[in-house]
């Protein structure tokens, strides 16, 4: 199965930002980790600060699955959160952190209910565990 993972803004930083919220480890290291234990999927992954950037990339159709970590798009882009809509194939949109235990306006997904699916508060592991969900 090809699964295209995406991270949007400021994700980039991962392993330096914020440590004690989202840890040590770099997306690219924690790719290669996935890459190992799913070597029967064909991982994708995309990442950008700039919210049409993303669009473009899901518009590209592709992949068979999608795995979306909006960053802050997450709580205002219904632009992306249309794009979702229009996409007929699973996604799963994760958040390192529990979003419900962060300040107030991080507590609301504007995407989330254009996916099949959300996982929250599980650090990196919630990557791996959208993955594992995949039909």
């Amino acid at each position: 199965m090809k699964v295209l993972i995406i991270n949007g803004p400021n994700l980039n930083l991962l392993g330096t930002r914020e440590p004690e919220i989202y840890g040590t480890v770099s997306m690219e290291n924690y790719l290669e980790n996935l890459k190992s234990e799913f070597p029967f999927h064909e991982l994708k992954y995309y990442q950008s600060n700039i919210e049409g950037e993303i669009i473009n990339r899901i518009q590209e159709d592709d992949f068979e699955a999608l795995v979306i970590n909006p960053g802050a798009f997450t709580h205002y882009s219904y632009a992306i959160a249309d794009c979702l809509k229009n996409i007929q194939k699973q996604k799963i949109e994760i958040h390192i952190s529990n979003i419900y235990k962060r300040e107030e306006f991080r507590q609301r997904s504007v995407t989330a209910a254009n996916t099949d699916a959300v996982l929250c508060g599980f650090g990196m592991n919630g990557y791996r565990l959208a993955i594992l969900s995949l039909k």
